[in-house]
Parts: C-alpha cells; structure tokens; sequence
C-alpha cells in the first residue's frame, strides 16, 4: 500500500489501557482525525486541533476499532494558521484495514535494544512469520538526543504492522538520555503523561512497568537530569491501584493470559554500579506474584535471548513468573528477537534471528 505524503510513514496503532492510540508523524504543518465506523476522532487540546508539532495522537475505543476493522486517517494541510480566518487546504484521507487481536492463539514479535537499527530487527521478526501484534521493548534508539531519533520507531512499526495491527511499546534507559528525552512521552504511547499503564489485546492482559534509568540519580553520567527513584516510587502505588482494581484488570473473566513487559528485567540485581533499588523492586516482585500472578515477564536490556525459570541463577528477588530476556544484539548488526504464540495453556516462545534461521522454540506452561 502506498501511503499518502502527508504522512512519513503507516500510522501506528498502540494498545493503552481500553484505548487504541494512533499516532503518525506528517511531513508538513496539518490538522489530524481519525474516523471509525462513521464517528470521528480529534487530535485536540480542550477542543483546539493541534498543529504545532508533526507528531499526531488520536486515542479510539479498543472495542470501537476491533468491531469496525478499518479506520480512517483525515489530514487537512495548513496554509497559515491565524487568530482570525486560518488558511487550509482540503482535507485528504486514508483509509487503512485494521485486524483485531484474536482470544485464542495470539502471535506476537517482541524487539528491544534496536538502537537504532532498522533492517535486521525487521529482518529477525519476519523470520517468525504473521503476528497479531507487535511488543516494542525499549532502547529501540540509541537516545533522545534529537527528535529526528524517534523515526525509527514509526519506521519498525509501519514495516511490520503496515498501521494494520497493534503495538505494545515501553521505555527503556537509553530513552532517557538527550535533550528530548524530556519530550519522550508526546512522540510515544502513554497514559496521562505516563509511561507506564496496563493494556488488553484480546484475552491478553498486560502491565508496562518503567524502570528508568539503571544506575543511582547521582551517578555522574546523567549529569543530575534524572529523577528516576520517585518515579519508581509512583509505579509501586500504580502497582496497588491495579491491584486495589483487579477485577477492571487482571481478574475479568475474559483474561486468559497476564504479562509483565518491562525493559530492565528488574527481579535481577545486578554488578555496581548497576545494583540499585533493591528494596523497591523487590516490593514490585512481591506485590506481582502475590496479586497478579503473571504468566510470563518479557524484558530486554540484557542484550541476550534467553528464557529464565523462576529459581534461575538471576533470580535475586523473587520472580513473579518465569522471565523471557527477549532481545540479543551481536557483531555486524544481528539481531535476534523472540516470537509468542498464547494458547490456552501454555506460551511457546521461539528465538529468531536477523539471518532468517530459528535458533530455539520453548513451551512455558502456564
């Protein structure tokens, strides 16, 4: 499908909360909707179209979308936009097919630590075949040095979702480094300016827990631009809210499948200076295995393909459920990715690599 030149690339379409988010980035001044099923979608502050930045949100109801299976994206360019009488063009649209989650045997690709790479992350989830959603996992740049970075990201999403499908995105700590770092959260999914909020794709239930960054606020690269431990601080009571409303959450009857998706798998303490927030990760451990019971935990940051068993080596604070370290990055740019099928009863979790081959397929009950 060709995409119409407003837009940079296919929209992507993020899963947050019992919303869809559809977010594009246009290569000149527009105003932006989304129609569905004959009701239309703005992107809009307190009922002002938004123009001023080329990035562009429209938050749908999931289940308005998944009924509808189609969606249209309408783009009016600007001429000047003024305090009296602003100059527009007309409006051109964009109709894009869009296929819902489905309940039972789900497939999805789960990318981390591109940094910046494009061909072999591509590569590495086409060589586990059709997925029903995508799970982009953090570091998918190299920092927030520019807002130029974050193309990539809308690049990975258009060529394996081609704006068809649903991405789950979380931050990782590379994220946070650059001057537009700060601006993260207005090129990329969240929730209340949050980057951390829980989804529902079919009967899979999820939370995206950010750790920020992986050393102490002090530590003399960040140059005193982070605040990470009140952050974490904020996510353990977020953890509580869910929990207080487990059954909006995790426990509706529909839920088949409980993820955990967090860039730094955090159940690991690691060497210093990387060993920080033992007592606040292991609360975040506690509160999920006690409550929420997860099925699997998907992390990146490691920069390896492995599975870990609750009981693993690396299990320093008490795993919440088997940990899937998901993203290997090697010489020459490789890459290798992990691909999930979710059945009734168990996850089988297959490792692929940017070479087309199949390195290894395991199946995790439940």
């Amino acid at each position: 499908m060709s995409i119409n030149p407003l837009m940079k690339t296919a929209p992507a379409v993020f899963a947050v909360g019992t919303d869809y988010q559809i977010m594009v980035e246009t290569t000149r001044t527009v105003l932006f909707s989304v129609l569905v099923d004959g009701e239309e979608y703005f992107d809009a502050s307190n009922g002002i179209m938004r123009s001023m930045s080329d990035m562009h949100r429209v938050s749908v109801p999931m289940d308005k979308l998944d009924k509808a299976k189609e969606y249209t994206v309408r783009l009016r360019p600007i001429i000047e936009r003024k305090p009296y009488f602003t100059e527009t063009e007309p409006e051109e649209e964009q109709k894009f097919c869009f296929r819902p989650v489905p309940s039972q045997n789900a497939r999805a690709y789960h990318l981390a630590d591109c940094h910046n790479l494009l061909d072999s992350p591509v590569r590495a989830a086409k060589a586990f075949g059709e997925t029903d959603f995508l799970i982009l996992n953090g570091d998918v740049i190299d920092h927030s040095g520019s807002p130029d970075k974050f193309a990539v990201i809308y690049e990975i999403c258009a060529l394996l979702t081609n704006g068809e499908r649903p991405v789950v995105f979380a931050r990782g700590n590379h994220d946070l480094r650059g001057e537009y770092a700060e601006k993260f959260a207005e090129y990329t999914p969240q929730k209340y300016g949050n980057t951390y909020y829980t989804f529902r794709l079919g009967s899979i239930w999820g939370i995206i827990l950010d750790c920020g960054e992986d050393k102490t606020d002090d530590h003399l690269e960040y140059g005193f631009t982070v605040a990470c431990h009140a952050f974490r601080k904020q996510q353990t009571a977020f953890i509580e809210d869910v929990i207080r409303n487990a059954k909006n959450e995790y426990e509706d009857p529909d839920v088949a499948t409980r993820l955990v998706i967090c860039h730094i798998p955090f159940s690991e303490k690691f060497e210093e200076p990387f060993g920080i927030e033992e007592e606040i990760y292991r609360e975040w451990c506690r509160l999920l295995k006690t409550y929420v019971k997860p099925h699997l935990m998907i992390s990146g940051h490691m920069h390896k393909a492995e599975i870990r068993p609750v009981g693993h080596e690396t299990d320093t604070y008490g795993q919440p459920c088997t940990v899937v370290v998901g993203s290997e990055c090697g010489d020459n740019g490789y890459m290798a990715g992990c691909g999930f099928v979710f059945g009734e009863d168990s996850i089988l979790c297959t490792f692929t690599g940017s070479d087309g081959e199949t390195r290894e397929s395991v199946n995790i009950d439940k």
